[in-house]
């Protein structure tokens, strides 16, 4: 049951992206449907609270018309990846996401760059009954639906969905295992 915003305790979306700060070690299996391809890739995953004084956030949330005040801990994510689709290829970015809640366990996530395309992108998250963060985001050519949630304080999984614009056939189907490594 959604209590209103500002109850004084915390939010479902602020406990989890802080339960989320940390560096991940990323094994991720992809199903490519189009190109009946397996692709394996191993990631690093640093996530952060992203500086709230930061001219990209700023620049994100007038791009999307959001007041400072309408936001929840915005965070960054940094990665660095390799695939066994393509061994000398290394992939990496960046991208710096709002959530914007509407409800205890519902809004919106601004993202500086997508998951399926890389440009900006807002998508619809909310919290399903077992806690399990759930994140559809639609793009100019596809939409990808995204569930994400811990096994442990140290391991998150994730599955994501990359669909065809109309939503009716998938294209891509992933599942990813995040282990956090500790400091030493």
């Amino acid at each position: 049951m959604d209590r209103p915003l500002g109850s004084g305790m915390v939010s479902p979306i602020e406990h989890f992206v802080k339960r989320s700060f940390g560096t991940w070690r990323a094994q991720r299996s992809g199903h490519n449907l189009a190109f009946r391809h397996v692709e394996e890739v191993e990631s690093e995953i640093r996530i952060a609270p992203a500086d709230q004084q930061s001219p990209q956030l700023a620049e994100l949330l007038a791009l999307n018309q959001v007041k400072t005040s309408q936001i929840c801990c915005p965070f960054s994510v940094t990665w660095q990846g390799t695939s066994d689709w393509d061994e000398n290829a290394t992939s990496s970015g960046d991208c710096l996401l709002v959530p914007v809640p509407d409800t205890e366990t519902t809004g919106r996530l601004l993202r500086s760059q997508g998951y399926t395309e890389t440009i900006p992108a807002v998508g619809r998250y909310h919290f399903s009954d077992d806690h399990i963060f759930v994140l559809i985001t639609p793009y100019e050519r596809a939409s990808a639906e995204e569930r994400v949630w811990f096994a442990t304080d140290d391991l998150r999984l994730r599955v994501a969905l990359m669909r065809t614009s109309s939503g009716r056939g998938v294209l891509q189907a992933s599942f990813s295992s995040e282990i956090r490594q500790l400091e030493d």
